[in-house]
């Protein structure tokens, strides 16, 4: 847990003392009813989460300290519901869809809202995200919360958020992305770096679903730079698998001034050429970010411009055909001709093949999501390069992605085009219902359902 500037301690003080004098809060406070208490939240709480958006985007690794500090009696519990949400979604998850370690974060913001004078107003917006702790939690720590909350009121309340229906994994599962998605576009992610490799060890896991996170999407991350660097720099933590980890991650989202990418690159080298299987290990990390991130050029360039090309290993011949693909463009000639060699002197099942597979994929997605309904004759041109690459990967999965791609953006025609005469309709009808099927999408009869006219139920005379 990192401590906060000076300025956001500060603009903190200042809210502090505001919420202190307004006349809301007096009045809140003479005749204690609900209108005082909504006027102060719509005063100040936008302020606070304007505060907290500014910590999350220029150093998330105070987000934690920032949200303690709002759980002081003069904060009168206002964005407490909210941070409730953020404690409860940060923790890291186990595929059992149940909390790695316990959430002590989310406990004390919910034992500071059980003991607040604002319980009463608070208690109305927090009863889902309870359900949501408590159904990612062990019984045993709901119980130990439990037996800190002394209002026996309170206590029938928290109970009432226990649900025993999701004891059961899917619902469990489905209770969590369905929340999750409510709070999809904030920024609220937070860890801590280790220091020791007693702390790295248990601890990396959850630090590395927070920097993909945060390397997933847009937003200034050069408060991390430092913090990532001295990981790099730890003796204590070389040679081992976290290490490898975190040089992919750096070496894939992080700008090097020319000092900053010397280091990198001594580290990067020095691990290559000591490590058992680094290069297999790396290249497998680095699928699992295409996953994760969506990795593009960019990410591609960054890697190249540090590592020694020359070397000869996995590492070497992905990036060279990566290379080749980014500056020349998939659908020259040239390049179509260099992935079918590559392809040709690589197993097909190989970490540095289905790399390539996945940077080909990255490209048609891409383009397909910025192609509109009229780019539709573009769309029929670039299939001719899809099937070429289909062919020379013969991969299922990859075609299955492709297809999947292809499909999103044809029904996207035949909900733009629904006049079944009209000149538009019919190209993309012709197209599918021959394309998809020599393309092995779609199947004679499936191509028929699809286009299937259906007609309309009579209603039934009364």
């Amino acid at each position: 847990m990192q401590q906060l500037d000076d300025q956001y301690y500060d603009r903190l003080n200042d809210l502090a003392a505001a919420i202190q004098e307004s006349p809301a809060l007096a009045q809140y406070l003479d005749e204690e009813e609900d209108e005082f208490y909504n006027e102060l939240r719509q005063e100040f709480e936008p302020q606070i989460s304007a505060l907290h958006h500014q910590v999350a985007a220029e150093a998330p690794l105070q987000l934690v300290t920032f949200e303690r500090f709002l759980l002081e009696p003069p904060f009168e519990g206002l964005y407490l519901p909210r941070v409730l949400g953020y404690a409860v979604l940060r923790n890291e998850i186990t595929d059992q869809f149940k909390y790695v370690r316990p959430n002590d974060h989310f406990k004390d913001i919910l034992l500071a809202i059980c003991q607040s004078p604002h319980f009463e107003q608070l208690k109305k917006r927090i009863g889902q995200t309870i359900s949501v702790g408590f159904a990612l939690s062990s019984d045993i720590w709901i119980t130990n919360l439990m037996g800190q909350v002394e209002n026996k009121r309170i206590r029938y309340f928290l109970q009432q958020q226990k649900n025993d229906r999701y004891r059961d994994v899917k619902d469990r599962a489905e209770l969590y992305r369905r929340y999750s998605n409510q709070l999809r576009n904030e920024q609220y992610h937070s860890a801590d770096f280790p220091t020791t490799l007693a702390e790295m060890k248990p601890n990396f896991s959850a630090l590395r679903q927070f920097l993909l996170k945060r390397f997933g999407s847009e937003g200034d991350n050069s408060s991390l730079k430092g913090k990532i660097s001295a990981f790099l720099d730890n003796k204590e933590f070389q040679a081992t698998e976290e290490y490898l980890e975190m040089l992919a991650i750096a070496g894939n989202f992080l700008d090097f001034d020319p000092a900053e990418r010397l280091a990198f690159a001594t580290h990067f080298e020095r691990e290559r050429r000591s490590f058992p299987e680094f290069d297999v290990r790396f290249l497998r990390f680095v699928r699992h970010l295409f996953d994760q991130t969506g990795l593009t050029s960019v990410n591609d360039e960054r890697m190249i411009a540090a590592v020694d090309k020359n070397y000869k290993d996995k590492i070497s011949d992905y990036y060279r055909i990566a290379e080749k693909v980014h500056n020349l463009g998939y659908v020259h000639p040239d390049a179509i001709e260099a992935v079918q060699d590559f392809y040709n002197s690589h197993e097909g099942l190989s970490t540095e093949s289905d790399c390539l597979r996945q940077l080909v994929l990255t490209y048609f997605r891409r383009l397909l999501s910025g192609f509109t309904e009229r780019d539709y004759a573009d769309y029929f041109e670039i299939t001719k390069i899809f099937a070429i690459y289909m062919g020379i990967f013969g991969n299922q999965q990859f075609n299955q992605d492709v297809e999947k791609a292809s499909m999103a953006y044809v029904q996207k025609l035949l909900k733009r085009f629904t006049d079944k005469r009209a000149k538009d309709y019919q190209d993309v009808k012709r197209f599918v219902s021959t394309q998809f099927v020599d393309l092995g999408f779609l199947k004679d009869k499936e191509v028929v359902e699809m286009f299937k006219t259906r007609r309309k139920r009579r209603k039934a005379d009364q």
